[in-house]
């Protein structure tokens, strides 16, 4: 029914795909300095979720959704980029707390922001439309091949990603503490934030609109 004969290659391409930073590696690694190593765990467990749900979307065929309508596509990553700006300011406001020497720092809802950022993210849609059917192979089972290769990209996702916010999040453990500190590292993400996108607006300006 399922043909695991394509994982091999599949697999190769996942990790060409996740190699490069993208919204969701960056947000990782914003994750981590900003909240530290729990936060990192419960963001890419939102991460996962989102992916799951782009998975399932188009293993029931909501893929040919987007391709009729591309411009979905893009307003999907306008709302993507005007969310990622809105975690820019909250994390500024944290920092700008912080150098005020106020105790309590805005944070949580790590789970939630993850889902959202992975939500608003159109290149993991993308990358199911355009890469999944190539592997199918000889499958009885087209449905469930394709299900089994989204779950394996999602697993791959959380595991490299989770790893990159954990990593970051070590940063944020060894400052604990002092304020200043918690400035830079909030500052810093909010850098990440804003950077991203700006990264996703200029891409919607170069391409043009959907046709």
């Amino acid at each position: 029914m399922v043909d695991l004969a394509v994982l091999p290659g599949y697999i190769a391409v996942i990790l060409l795909f996740l190699a490069p930073p993208g919204p969701d590696m960056a947000y990782m690694l914003a994750v981590g300095l900003e909240g530290g190593r729990l936060s990192a765990l419960k963001a890419i467990l939102g991460i996962g979720t989102g992916m799951s749900f782009y998975a399932a979307a188009v293993v029931a065929g909501m893929g040919e959704v987007a391709r009729s309508h591309p411009s979905v596509l893009d307003a999907v990553r306008i709302l993507g980029a005007v969310y990622l700006l809105w975690l820019a300011y909250v994390t500024m406001r944290n920092a700008r707390r912080a150098i005020n020497g106020h105790g309590t720092i805005v944070k949580g809802g790590w789970y939630l922001r993850g889902v959202l950022v992975s939500l608003t993210n159109p290149k993991i849609i993308l990358f199911y439309l355009a890469v999944l059917p190539q592997f199918l192979g000889s499958a009885g089972n087209p449905e469930l091949q394709m299900a089994v290769l989204g779950l394996i990209n999602v697993l791959m996702e959380v595991i490299l990603y989770g790893c990159v916010g954990v990593l970051s999040g070590f940063f944020q453990t060894r400052l604990t503490g002092s304020m200043k500190a918690t400035a830079v590292l909030n500052y810093a993400a909010c850098t990440v934030y804003v950077v991203l996108a700006t990264a996703i607006t200029v891409e919607i300006l170069l391409a043009g609109p959907s046709s």
